[in-house]
């Protein structure tokens, strides 16, 4: 196998497409560990923190809309919540900084929040929504809390990618289709290989300092991320039968959200994964890399390939008009 997909080997964990989030925490204890997680009042974020927080972890939140996530996480003990707009560089600042002066280390970042096949929106910068939201305000936030990552001397950082990668590979000349017509699906798509592609070179400049990185695909799972999809896109996903009507899991062959959270949570807390990191995860093992041109699972090339990474890496750099250098103290 060559240097680019020499990670990608699964290990045979004994997980699969049918296992839950609770399954695959595997019984382990999380007390004393704090966790931040983005998306964390709905869908499979909503499944991660529960079962993170389940397990004596103390978990903060990152919302958009405080109020609908204290409605979403009433009663769950050990979880709090704080405003976060990752369309916003000025909202990731003020929530990363606030975390800083609480002088707690975080020992799991789960940059699980995003968009799917939106409309053309841009930010404030002139900034595609689902390339700036799903990478760049993920790739700002964590570089702002940094310094408590590298505090915690044995942090993990998740990155919720998607099958959806295969579709494009991220265009680091173009990103935000300014000379080119924009399309939805692309634009998530690149969104998506560039979260593997962050996870890459994160990985790799970060796990001298003891935080490993990983992205992952969580499984099709009918969660608010479509909300803006129309009944073409939900049948053309296999959301829809041919009447109209929501295909159930398993029928629909969708993922259950106890089980779309099950790798986020693997890649999380699992001591299968010791040792390890910068590798595109799915089914609660490391998935392995597959031509490009390949309709099923696996990763492609595009999403994991070193060189690749760098240049995202230094494009995001400047894109959100920061240094982002874990070697640093």
């Amino acid at each position: 196998m060559d240097s680019i997909g020499n990670k990608q080997t699964p290990l045979h964990t004994g997980f699969d497409a049918s296992t839950t989030a609770a399954e695959a925490l595997a019984g382990r204890n999380l007390s004393g560990l704090q966790a931040i997680v983005t998306g964390g009042a709905s869908g499979l974020g909503l499944e991660t923190v529960r079962v993170l927080a389940g397990a004596g972890a103390r978990v903060l939140v990152a919302a958009r809309d405080p109020h609908q996530a204290q409605a979403a996480l009433h009663g769950m003990a050990g979880v709090q919540i704080a405003a976060l707009d990752l369309l916003d560089p000025h909202s990731i600042d003020v929530f990363a900084a606030a975390f800083l002066a609480s002088g707690l280390a975080l020992h799991i970042l789960v940059n699980g929040a995003g968009i799917m096949a939106a409309p053309l929106l841009r930010d404030a910068r002139g900034y595609e929504a689902q390339f700036a939201t799903n990478h760049l305000g993920h790739f700002q936030l964590t570089a702002r809390l940094w310094p408590a990552l590298r505090q915690a001397r044995g942090a993990r950082v998740v990155c919720v990618s998607s099958l959806g990668h295969r579709q494009a590979a991220a265009d680091l000349d173009d990103p935000h289709f300014l000379r080119q017509p924009y399309d939805k699906w692309r634009a998530y798509a690149q969104s998506k290989s560039a979260n593997a592609l962050f996870v890459v070179e994160l990985d790799r400049r970060a796990a001298a300092h003891g935080v490993r990185a990983f992205s992952l695909h969580p499984g099709a799972i009918l969660t608010p991320l479509v909300r803006h999809l129309d009944q073409d896109d939900l049948r053309r996903v296999g959301a829809l039968d041919d009447a109209g009507q929501v295909n159930p899991p398993p029928q629909s062959g969708f993922k259950t959200v106890a089980q779309g959270a099950a790798t986020t949570i693997w890649c999380a807390t699992s001591a299968q994964l010791d040792g390890i990191g910068g590798v595109y995860c799915e089914d609660g093992d490391i998935a392995a890399l597959v031509p490009d041109d390949s309709a099923g699972p696996g990763v492609r090339r595009w999403a994991i390939d070193p060189l690749l990474a760098r240049r995202l890496w230094t494009l995001s750099e400047q894109m959100t008009c920061l240094r982002f250098d874990p070697g640093a103290a």
